[in-house]
């Protein structure tokens, strides 16, 4: 699994008389934890309201083909519902999915994060496979996913 990071990068140019450059600076800097977890918190604010920001669906389904960064999808979505958003602490993002009785019944084996309420569209944010939970009808299946800015 690869890591993502956050970079942040600086350019700085100082002019002197009319177009004389005098100095520029070009740098990486660091990212503070402060940063990170105002990031985590922005995603939980801007999903709650969920005006332009809705990374808050989470789905499940049946396919055990290995997650990769390329994916743009579950392999075999089986239903979608709505997450309960929150920050966990710093620099944490939760959404908490509940798929309750007579909903994604099966061989669940896939997990995924998305923009969108609608089976098989919007964006996915990430993806898991793990090994098989049979849901029947009458159980509840509870999935949590959590977003960390390291």
């Amino acid at each position: 699994m690869g890591k993502t990071k956050i970079i942040g990068k600086w350019w700085v140019t100082l002019y002197g008389a009319p177009g004389e450059v005098k100095a520029q600076r070009h740098g990486t800097n660091v990212i503070t934890e402060d940063g990170k977890s105002f990031l985590a918190g922005f995603l939980y604010s801007a999903a709650a309201a969920a005006s332009t920001f809705t990374m808050r669906y989470i789905a499940v389904g049946t396919n055990a083909t290995a997650e990769a960064a390329s994916n743009t999808a579950l392999g075999t979505e089986a239903n979608r519902v709505s997450a309960v958003v929150s920050q966990v602490a710093g620099a944490i993002y939760r959404c908490t999915a509940t798929f309750t009785s007579g909903i994604a019944t099966g061989s669940i084996t896939e997990y995924g994060l998305f923009s969108t309420a609608t089976t098989g569209a919007g964006t996915i944010f990430s993806r898991d496979v793990e090994a098989v939970v049979n849901k029947g009808a009458s159980d509840t299946l509870t999935v949590v996913t959590e977003v960390t800015f390291s």
